[in-house]
């Protein structure tokens, strides 16, 4: 902003001291820019003249704008004490402060000047500028003003004037304070009507607040301008993928990118390229943007915004380690890179280095303070590690007269990074009216999870199940103890034992059948959407039978937001002994069943704002040599997100398929749940682990 009234002070001088003819070769080259070739002009005719007050100010100014700051300061220090009272060489003086940076300097410095001649443009407009720079914006509008006062319209106090309103709702959007913001931008619009660096300001605004709409309108208007068609067609592809909506987002990209061969600014085309890419990656293309990568590494080696993008490519392909690389490269580069710090924290936070993340998030925070997406990210890690409760009231019956009302609590209460402590009670009775069994259970259990590595974790959870039946009680051991483990990328393997007691109906209950269960999860991602999940049981049980089940899924992820999978599942149960009278026990089950899966998840959904879950199958199930039974399921959950720390659903369920303990009948169930972060933030300080 210093550099856009210099010609002010040239002006004075001319008038003040008389340019002679054969200076005014070198006041054309500061008045153009071309201040190279000012300090080779001034410094020969200081050779001659070494004392010429004007050449060693031009000389100065010419130093000082051609980026030796310090230089010129010292020029205009030696000035300044051969003319104290010369109020010129006081405001090159003070302008040469405001060059090299030394803001609070030069705002004491301002302040005698103003109070010297306080109608001085030059001094209160220098002032204003110093104050912007030390963003006082409010105090730099009034000295702006009062400049404007002096010298009315005078364009470069105009243009000041605009960049503090600019700086100024930067400040308050960094605040969060939006509205402030939005106000400050509207007002520079009446100021500057259609100004473009004005409306970029406020779009980006928009997205920030997550007004979507009223940023296209904003992006569509500059688009209007052929010469700012292409700027505006990638930040309305980033509109869309906000939106959700990834392939327009490349549509408009790619039109965009097939202007390349028109475009001359240097910056333009590099954003151009960069949005390609990220629209290819948030469309999955991943072959595609591979090539583009690679082609921009090899013409661009060990640029940042080249290197941001491979980092993104590979967190997208769960290349978490490489992605780490990049950034940590782009650091060296520069310790100050907003991609750089929390890119970095995102692929540490998926690598589970939970530690590193954090010191990389608050690393983001110390060059962009209060940054939403920074202060955002630590919220969420935060909430992670924050204890909380979540408890659930279960109803469930079935057209076998079997009822059953259950409550339950979960606690976790997390002490450090790598370990929380786990507990829960439950409470469940259930009767049957036509047989007139009745029973009640209650399940304790206390425990632990324990990050042995990143990839690895273990769970311990053991407790008492006291229960009542038909006037019988008895006491039981409980346990569940599992190692989740990441074996390789896009790959969860879960192995664990679960002890627990039959407990569907009254009459099981009271036969008090232990159930150990060995069991294996494991689940497979892929970068083309489809997915791959398979579960085993291995049951030994007290009453001498044994029981295997094997559950597996092939699924395909058709849309991320909201997400929504379509699939085949498949289920075989067998047991060693077939006791239809007890239980259902047969010794060959096979179900098959086609499903669809809608769901916004409750961890993503915003505070004030409805979540939900849909799951609709529909199949065949065969028991033994029977002949094939048709099933569906239906699953529904709707829940609101009151905060960040608390949310509530309702959920239930409807299906005819026969289970472990039961076939030819029809199971209903649904229930309210609450879950609730007990505390605002984690009970540690991530720095003291």
């Amino acid at each position: 902003m210093c550099a856009k009234y210099q010609i002010l002070f040239l002006l004075s001088l001319m008038s003040l001291f008389g340019f002679s003819q054969d200076m005014t070769t070198g006041f054309g080259y500061l008045e153009t820019g071309q201040y190279t070739k000012a300090v080779s002009f001034f410094k020969d005719i200081l050779e001659t003249h070494p004392q010429n007050k004007t050449a060693r100010l031009c000389y100065g100014r010419a130093i000082g704008l051609s980026g030796a700051s310090t230089v010129a300061v010292d020029l205009f220090t030696a000035l300044l004490k051969d003319y104290p009272n010369d109020f010129e060489v006081k405001l090159n003086y003070a302008e040469s402060l405001l060059w090299d940076t030394q803001y609070p300097k030069a705002e004491t410095y301002y302040k005698t000047l103003i109070a010297e001649t306080p109608k001085s443009f030059s001094a209160l407009l220098g002032y204003a500028n110093t104050l912007s720079n030390l963003k006082h914006y409010e105090d730099a509008l009034i000295y702006v003003d009062k400049a404007l006062e002096v010298t009315p319209k005078n364009p470069n106090a105009l243009t000041s004037k605009k960049y503090i309103y600019l700086g100024f709702a930067y400040q308050k959007q960094q605040a969060q304070n939006y509205t402030e913001a939005e106000t400050l931008l509207k007002q520079n619009l009446d100021l500057f009507p259609n100004d473009k660096d004005t409306l970029l300001n406020l779009a980006n605004l928009y997205l920030i607040m997550g007004r979507y709409d009223s940023a296209k309108i904003i992006y569509d208007a500059l688009g209007q301008n052929p010469t700012d068609q292409t700027m505006a067609l990638n930040h309305l592809a980033l509109v869309y993928h906000l939106k959700g909506k990834e392939k327009t987002a490349l549509k408009l990209s790619d039109s965009a990118y097939r202007s390349l061969s028109t475009l001359k600014d240097t910056l333009l085309i590099k954003q151009t390229k960069e949005r390609y890419v990220q629209a290819l990656i948030w469309n999955k293309k991943f072959k595609n943007a591979k090539q583009e990568v690679a082609n921009l590494v090899k013409a661009h080696p060990n640029t940042n915004w080249v290197l941001a993008l491979r980092a993104t490519l590979n967190i997208y392909l769960s290349n978490f380690k490489e992605s780490v690389q990049d950034y940590d490269r782009i650091l060296k580069n520069d310790s100050t890179s907003f991609d750089g710090n929390l890119g970095k924290a995102n692929a540490l936070k998926a690598l589970s280095s939970y530690k590193a993340a954090y010191k990389a998030a608050h690393n983001t925070l110390k060059f962009y303070d209060k940054q939403k997406d920074a202060s955002q990210f630590i919220k969420t890690l935060d909430l992670q590690f924050t204890p909380f409760a979540d408890t659930k009231a279960v109803y469930t019956i079935d057209n076998g007269d079997n009822e059953a009302y259950a409550i339950s609590t979960a606690l976790e209460i997390p002490v450090a990074l790598k370990f929380k402590w786990l507990a829960n009670y439950g409470y469940r009775t259930t009767r049957n009216a036509v047989t007139n069994n009745d029973a009640t259970s209650h399940n304790f259990g206390l425990g632990f999870k324990y990050q042995l590595r990143p990839s690895v974790a273990l769970k311990g959870l053991a407790g008492i199940t006291a229960a009542t039946a038909n006037g019988r009680s008895f006491k039981q051991l409980n346990t569940n103890i599992a190692l989740n483990i990441k074996p390789f990328k896009l790959q969860t393997l879960d192995i664990g034992y679960l002890r627990e007691i039959q407990n569907f109906n009254a009459e099981l209950i009271d036969r008090e059948i232990v159930m150990n269960n060995f069991y294996a999860n494991y689940n497979l991602s892929s970068n083309i959407n489809l997915g791959w999940f398979t579960q085993y049981f291995y049951t030994p049980q007290s009453d001498d039978n044994t029981r295997h089940l094997l559950f597996t899924s092939l699924y395909y992820n058709i849309l991320a937001k909201p997400a929504l999978k379509a699939g085949l599942n498949y289920q075989y149960i067998t047991f060693k002994n077939q006791v239809p009278t007890i239980y259902f026990s047969p010794e060959r089950f096979n179900a098959v069943e086609v499903f669809v899966n809608l769901i916004k998840n409750e961890t993503i959904t915003k505070p004030k704002a409805w979540y939900y879950e849909l799951t609709a199958a529909t199949g065949y199930q065969f028991i033994e040599d029977d002949p094939k039974q048709s099933t569906y399921r239906i699953q529904a959950k709707l829940g609101y997100r009151f905060s960040e720390r608390s949310f509530a659903n309702i959920f239930g369920t409807r299906s005819n398929i026969a289970s472990a303990t039961a076939a030819g009948f029809t199971f209903n169930e649904i229930g309210i749940r609450f879950k609730w972060y007990i505390t605002k933030k984690p009970l540690f300080k991530y720095e003291s682990l």
